[in-house]
């Protein structure tokens, strides 16, 4: 995986984890559920990602 790729997935989760931390604070379950979703995108990413670095040998 490219350093890049990298930075937009951790990104992509830390931006999950602030919604849903937000979501918590005002009780806002729409908001915690788009901070799980947001989160839940980004490690599939990188499991996709690892996955294809497997098959290419780009560890």
């Amino acid at each position: 995986m490219g350093m890049g790729d990298d930075i937009k997935h951790n990104a992509e989760d830390m931006k999950g984890k602030a919604k849903e931390a937000v979501g918590d604070a005002t009780d806002n379950e729409r908001l915690q559920a788009e901070g799980q979703t947001d989160q839940a995108k980004a490690n599939l990413k990188k499991a996709g990602d690892d996955v294809k670095d497997a098959f290419t040998g780009d560890r």
